[in-house]
């Protein structure tokens, strides 16, 4: 039976742990690997939005694993002139045998998966970044060996990471303190349904000291995702006491290890001094991206041929 990637609920607790294994694996034997997994196997990639790290750590982890890739972008296919999503859903699982899929709205790609016989992965919607956040996660258990016993502090805008944040906390049971701008939290909904899935507390606060206290990791992101570019003046202002800087790490302690997606702002959420200090692990993470997608491939590949 196919399984799809379109949050991170879409795994259990205990297939992601399995999945950290695996991409631990794959880090450690990258070029010595079994590069026959996905011989035959064609990975379709389906744009909307621009990308640098997602797009080529596909690409190359599928290459990687003696796959290939057919890219497109929306305006070079037929949905651009209004081709039904079920239609082309159909007829791309009869090319591909999965399809990687960055959009903006998370309905259009539920609405893909409903209608495709192959795996969909989501790539990144307005609403979740599922391979983000699964990446995100391996570079924190691999730095601190669980993420169970954790606190996670997010600071900055309740967009579609720190959503991704608040589910996979209560799927992997770790405490999580948002730090968010009034007027910029992340859906009550998606908020709720966590907070009643959970373990531990996730709380949301208006100050950043009071969310990075005590915290063993730190998270931001932009404060103007894609599509938001003409919100950007009003957000710096809106942000201003929202950013990470030495001033603010220095109430998490010299453990805590410092998370970005990137690209990032510097100056705005994040300063260079922090970003490129010992206690960032943002190249690492951008890295593992890779790792971790390579075993997510493998997984839900192999899982559909069975």
């Amino acid at each position: 039976m196919k399984r799809d990637f379109l949050t991170i609920n879409d795994l259990s607790r205990s297939e992601v742990l399995s999945l950290f294994d695996e991409t631990a694996g794959l880090k450690a034997k990258r070029g010595k690997e079994n590069s026959t997994l996905l011989a035959r196997r064609t990975i379709g990639m389906l744009f909307d939005k621009p990308s640098t790290r997602t797009r080529v750590s596909f690409e190359a982890g599928v290459y990687e694993l003696g796959g290939s890739v057919v890219f497109l972008h929306r305006s070079e296919t037929q949905l651009s002139r209004n081709e039904p999503i079920s239609h082309a859903a159909r007829v791309l699982s009869s090319y591909v045998h999965a399809l990687v899929i960055r959009t903006y709205d998370q309905a259009e790609l539920e609405e893909m998966a409903k209608y495709a016989s192959i795996p969909i992965i989501n790539a990144l919607t307005d609403m979740y970044h599922p391979c983000q956040i699964l990446s995100d996660m391996f570079t924190v258990w691999e730095k601190k060996g669980n993420l169970q016993d954790l606190k996670v502090a997010w600071i900055g805008d309740g967009n579609n990471m720190a959503q991704s944040w608040i589910k996979a906390a209560a799927l992997m049971g770790f405490e999580l303190a948002l730090a968010v701008p009034e007027g910029y939290d992340p859906s009550s909904e998606i908020l709720e349904q966590a907070r009643a899935a959970s373990e531990k507390p996730i709380t949301i606060t208006r100050d950043p000291i009071e969310a990075i206290a005590g915290a063993e990791v730190i998270n931001t992101d932009v404060w103007a995702s894609m599509g938001q570019e003409n919100e950007a003046e009003v957000r710096v202002e809106a942000f201003r006491k929202f950013q990470i800087n030495s001033k603010l790490l220095a109430q998490a302690g010299p453990e805590a290890i410092v998370l970005h997606c990137l690209p990032a702002h510097l100056g705005e959420e994040i300063t260079a001094e922090v970003l490129e200090g010992p206690q960032s692990v943002a190249f690492e993470q951008a890295g593992n991206k890779l790792h971790a997608q390579k075993a997510l491939l493998k997984f839900l590949i192999q899982g559909t041929q069975c």
